[in-house]
């Protein structure tokens, strides 16, 4: 019986040891750190531009730490069109955990590349009505993320514009050459401005070197009254020549984002892009926390805020009504 209780006790003994030796190397195995892809249609690797800051904000105050516990490949588009498909394949063979982008061909090219990895998006487009999604509350795929509204926001911006300039009748809207006309920008402010009896006129100019000094001269040559610069892939690496160019014809520049108003343009109306981006965070750790894209509906702003440069008001010549 004692030598029996001795070979119990020595086998309980090995099977305690082994167990600890188990959990030892479970502890010593480094955690696997996420990794997340973002796809940009602004800015650069030397000027990421604030969306990317905003984005690394949201991360920082969630409590990820670049390099530490999180890891983010950044992709930057530049105004190439052709480069789309190539970035987004090389992100997704990384196997990134989750994909993170603002632009609209990024987020059509990824969810042809993948339906494993959840793509979390922040753009100007009607998700639903670009066939992204099957609806905001249910997205029904590996898509979610936010809707900034900005296309709802066209007819808004063109009232805008007739309380600021007396008597405007014509206004140009820049428009990427290169996209199908369904989804061109100029769409929402045409309708809009039949409503307002404004005429729209689209400037189609074509990346990834758009010939902007031409189509200032085509709006000088039509009697345009005032500029809308959209947030389209051509545009966007742009807004400071575009801001620049306005001002030299003395065109009042509606924008589509705050930022590009500290760039020079005259005025936006729109949602906090810094807020958006912050949220595209959140996503991004709820989907790291495990829950899927399916299950989290997509958010679209309540607030909008008029960022007006009385700067560049001035230098056009052009006086802002007190209301």
């Amino acid at each position: 019986m004692r030598e029996k209780s001795i070979i119990a006790k020595g086998a309980w003994s090995l099977a305690v040891l082994l167990l600890s030796c188990v959990h030892l190397a479970e502890a010593q195995q480094p955690k696997k750190i996420p990794r997340i892809g973002y796809l940009s249609g602004a800015g650069d690797p030397s000027n990421p531009g604030p969306n990317v800051e905003a984005f690394r904000r949201g991360l920082q105050e969630l409590g990820y730490i670049e390099g530490k516990n999180i890891l983010v490949e950044y992709r930057y588009i530049e105004g190439k069109r052709d480069r789309v498909p190539s970035l987004v394949a090389e992100l997704v063979q990384l196997k990134v955990d989750v994909l993170v982008s603002p632009n609209l061909p990024s987020i059509r090219a990824a969810k042809q590349a993948t339906k494993t990895i959840p793509i979390v998006m922040v753009i100007n487009w009607d998700p639903v009505a670009e066939g992204l999604i099957d609806s905001l509350e249910r997205p029904g795929g590996n898509i979610t993320g936010l809707s900034r509204l900005t296309r709802d926001l066209s007819g808004k911006r063109l009232e805008l514009l007739k309380e600021v300039v007396p008597g405007i009748s014509r206004v140009g809207v820049f428009d990427d050459a290169d996209v199908p006309l369904q989804t061109k920008a100029s769409k929402d402010y045409q309708a809009a401005g039949r409503a307002l009896k404004i005429q729209v006129q689209s400037l189609e100019i074509r990346g990834p070197n758009p010939d902007l000094e031409g189509a200032f001269q085509a709006a000088v040559k039509s009697r345009i009254r005032a500029l809308i610069a959209t947030q389209i892939t051509a545009v966007i690496p742009y807004t400071e020549k575009i801001a620049d160019l306005a001002i030299k014809n003395r065109l009042p520049l509606m924008v589509e984002t705050g930022s590009s108003v500290e760039a020079g343009g005259l005025m936006s109306y729109a949602a906090r892009n810094a807020d958006l981006f912050r949220r595209a965070a959140i996503y991004v750790d709820k989907i790291l926390k495990g829950a899927k894209a399916v299950e989290l509906p997509v958010e679209q702003p309540t607030k909008f805020e008029l960022v007006i440069n009385l700067k560049t008001a001035k230098q056009i010549g052009l006086t802002i009504p007190p209301n």
